[in-house]
């Protein structure tokens, strides 16, 4: 027996709304280790970060799912994971 696929007839809250609903943890950035590198916002799933006037990641928390990858590809360890209060 096949498959049958449904084709997507509109798009999903990561799309059109604010992916940051389900989030129980959070990117907290400290700017003193930073080394603006980049890495967090070339590997967030989400547009999650906007890069500053200086070059510093913020993260837009409206966008961020706590997935916590920007922690984990962070290579100076200037992310924390906090948990939501």
């Amino acid at each position: 027996m096949s498959k049958v696929l449904y084709p997507i007839s509109k798009p999903g809250p990561g799309a059109v709304g604010k992916t940051s609903t389900w989030r129980w943890q959070k990117p907290v950035i400290d700017l003193n280790k930073c080394t603006k590198c980049g890495l967090c916002w070339l590997y967030c799933p989400e547009p999650a970060f906007d890069i500053d006037a200086e070059g510093y990641p913020v993260v837009k928390y409206d966008w961020c799912k706590g997935c916590g990858i920007c922690y984990e590809e962070c290579p100076v360890d200037a992310i924390e994971m906090v948990s939501e209060e």
